[in-house]
């Protein structure tokens, strides 16, 4: 069977459609994106009573909402060492808890909407590549206990076949706490929870250009679209890696990173449970990582950054071949396992690996999740909406800086992005 350049969650589910009648002349807010951070903030303004637009250049959840792994991780990017030498204790104590706090939030709009999208309190399992990798996930499981009071376990390589069906790695560290989902379904749900709260989506309509200007006395911004034009006395940009010239300053803060991920034919059952036997979220703990999971459907997908560049057809069925390789060496039994999907998508890295949320130049924002988005995007999706509405909101994120490029040498073009690609492999053979 030929390979389908096709996102297998995409045939799991189908998307509501967005409203077919005109833009309206003026709205409270106009939200870029109809993905995680756009709808949880749309579901939260309608429920305060905001009349608010939704405008998506493509059609609901096309970006990375639909195209991730499902993965539903506590934690951050960094390493809590890292980000308490950065931001200090204090800071990094409030982010880890609303890293735990945003999937409980995740849980919690799924019951109350009552979307079907298989969500399971699985855990997730890091992996280590090399002795140096779990010699320091110790230290890091005391550190987490002590300053945050959240338990992981660290697993040894002699307890590790209890956790996955692969013999290279040299131990690993799990938490219980994170979970899977299908987030093409939870994203399809998340948009018809916004419209039953009265949210507005309009689809096929990109933003070209917002303006600054006052209507009535309201001060707000004059957005022009592919359908027409209208008065938004809020702007909220939720366009993560896919951020345009519409919003050039937020543009230049965040990095594009391709990811891709394939998909093999459904397992039998004895091979899935040797494979995963907790059926576990997977990641590695290297910088060019590979992450991994059973679908619900006992499926093997497998995912990583086997081109940086954003995809296309190309870097799509280039990494096809590689992924298939890479996941054969990890998983020898999988050697004559049909791959039936691939496909390719774009995550948001900002210059410091961090989440930012906030206000910038007048336009509300939230970027930057770097592979960790289900839960997060969700969560500061609601947060922004929160601080919109003028409640109270709780997002740490919107008190640390939001750094641009060194030397100011990035304006929305990733050209270096071979470069880093190479200076992260490297540093994964050094490290």
């Amino acid at each position: 069977m030929e390979i389908r350049q096709r996102n297998y969650w995409l045939d799991t589910s189908s998307m509501p459609s967005g409203s077919v009648m005109d833009l309206p002349r003026r709205v409270d807010v106009a939200i870029i994106g109809a993905g995680f951070t756009g709808l949880s903030a749309a579901r939260v303004l309608g429920k305060a009573g905001a009349q608010t637009a939704v405008l998506e250049a493509n059609t609901v959840g096309w970006g990375a909402s639909s195209r991730n792994g499902g993965m539903v991780l506590t934690g951050m990017k960094l390493d809590v060492e890292t980000l308490g030498r950065r931001y200090g204790m204090e800071v990094t104590r409030r982010m880890y808890a609303a890293s735990l706090a945003s999937i409980d939030m995740v849980e919690q709009i799924i019951a109350e909407e009552g979307i079907e999208c298989d969500f399971s309190r699985c855990g997730h399992l890091e992996v280590a590549c090399k002795q140096a990798h779990f010699d320091s996930y110790e230290r890091s499981v005391e550190i987490i206990a002590r300053e945050f009071n959240h338990q992981l376990r660290v697993v040894s390589k002699q307890a590790l076949p209890s956790e996955i069906g692969s013999a290279i790695y040299f131990g690993g560290m799990m938490d219980e706490v994170s979970a899977g989902v299908n987030p093409a379904r939870y994203v399809a749900g998340l948009a018809t929870a916004a419209i039953r709260n009265g949210a507005q989506i309009y689809e096929a309509t990109q933003v070209h250009s917002l303006e600054r200007t006052s209507e009535n006395g309201t001060r707000g911004f004059c957005v022009r679209t592919s359908r027409g034009t209208l008065f938004a006395a809020n702007v909220f940009a939720a366009t993560s890696g896919y951020t345009s010239t519409a919003t050039p300053e937020l543009q230049k803060r965040i990095v594009p990173i391709g990811s891709f991920i394939i998909v093999t034919e459904p397992l039998p059952d004895s091979l899935a449970r040797e494979l995963s036997p907790r059926n576990r979220m997977i990641y590695d703990s290297k910088r060019y990582l590979h992450y991994y999971r059973l679908t619900p459907d006992h499926r093997m997908l497998f995912g990583g950054r086997a081109a940086f560049f954003p995809e296309n057809r190309s870097t799509v069925r280039r990494s096809a071949e590689i992924l298939r390789r890479e996941m054969v060496e990890i998983y020898p039994q999988l050697r004559v396992t049909r791959v039936e999907y691939v496909w390719g998508g774009t995550l948001d890295f900002c210059f410091d690996t961090m989440p930012h949320a906030g206000e910038l130049n007048g336009i509300y924002y939230a970027v930057g999740y770097a592979g960790h988005g289900v839960a997060m995007a969700t969560y500061l999706g609601a947060q922004v909406a929160a601080s919109i509405c003028g409640r109270a909101s709780d997002n740490p994120y919107a008190e640390i800086a939001f750094p641009g490029a060194p030397l100011g040498l990035y304006n929305g073009t990733p050209w270096f992005l071979p470069l880093a690609g190479a200076y992260y492999k490297l540093l994964d053979w050094i490290s």
